[in-house]
């Protein structure tokens, strides 16, 4: 699935994330290309999203992370958690 979650405050980002249909076996890759800052309020929106794509049986890659961005997740632990791509599939074309 590629959709494009506008800019957002983290908060409304998390929502939108949750209302994703998402179906067992369907990945949910994120991709934090355009992140510029990433605080606690982030840490939360990605662990709900993380959840959520569980509930569903699908599973949920990072994508093209910031390097200030990974030094947060792997402070907190979250790179342990979530895979980590290089570069966001959709960049590979459709």
């Amino acid at each position: 699935m590629k959709s494009r979650v506008p800019r957002l405050a983290p908060r409304k980002r998390g929502t939108l994330v949750a209302a994703l249909p998402l179906r067992p076996g369907q990945d949910l890759v994120l991709d934090l290309a355009g992140m510029e800052f990433c605080d606690s309020s982030g840490i939360t929106a990605l662990i709900a999203a993380r959840n959520h794509a569980h509930a569903a049986g699908a599973d949920i890659a990072l994508a093209a992370v910031p390097a200030h961005t990974l030094r947060v997740l792997r402070m907190v632990g979250l790179d342990q958690i979530f895979p980590i791509l290089p570069h966001s599939p959709a960049a590979d074309g459709p």
